[in-house]
């Protein structure tokens, strides 16, 4: 989860957005670089005292500053293309959970077991115990197993939700009447929240999601409890 003075992306909790850090970083090196470029001409052009007279057109440069980024923005593109392609295949998946939005609270329905649904509500304040997280914490979690392949069905009753997890790379739209998916796998055990990220009325800042990950034989038994 995001901690005070966290300016990067947290920490990845699947591979998918690992590769998104990856991707991140990769960029950002490239941003550097240029700005570090144009930064060192600029500051060239302002304190140098020569000029020449006869220099009327260039084609080698203009050559060189057209092609030039066109290779870096290819660069860019080629890994970005790739991660969009990887975000949305579908990889067999072990368990489908169904996520419907509301004003203010997510539904949850394991389309695979029978009669197992459930509403999940932030908690109020002054019901949150000592150990629980302000804002963040719901009554009901989401239980999923660790090192499966989830597919997450979302939509929404009322108007647009986004349904969203930072730590698993995870965003997607809720819209009325239309169903969409994502797949994703959650490679360690633990807690991992997010929050609706669509404005969504009055309380959208009170209808976060809390993911706990557990082991599959820790899951079966939650299942079958």
């Amino acid at each position: 989860m995001a901690t005070w003075a966290n300016l990067g992306l947290q920490d990845s909790s699947s591979p998918l957005m690992e590769q998104l850090n990856f991707f991140h970083d990769h960029t950002l090196l490239i941003l550097t670089m240029i700005t570090i470029l144009v930064g060192y001409i600029m500051g060239m052009l302002m304190f140098n005292n020569f000029t020449n007279r006869y220099l009327l057109h260039g084609q080698t440069i203009e050559i060189i500053w057209t092609v030039l980024p066109a290779i870096i923005l290819m660069f860019i593109a080629f890994p970005s293309l790739r991660l969009l392609y990887l975000m949305d295949e579908i990889n067999t998946p072990s368990i489908t959970l169904k996520s419907i939005g509301h004003q203010w609270y997510w539904s949850y329905e394991y389309s695979d077991f029978l009669n197992l649904e459930f509403d999940s509500y932030m908690i109020p304040t002054n019901e949150l115990e000592m150990s629980g997280f302000r804002l963040l914490d719901v009554d009901n979690r989401v239980v999923l197993p660790m090192n499966n392949q989830i597919r997450i069905l979302v939509t929404a009753t009322d108007v647009l939700h986004s349904w969203t997890v930072p730590s698993l790379g995870v965003k997607v739209d809720a819209t009325p009447g239309r169903l969409n998916q994502i797949n994703f796998l959650i490679n360690r055990p633990g807690l991992f929240f997010g929050q609706c990220s669509e404005i969504c009325g009055a309380n959208h800042s009170f209808m976060p999601i809390v993911i706990e990950s557990i082991p599959m034989n820790f899951f079966i038994k939650w299942i079958t409890s």
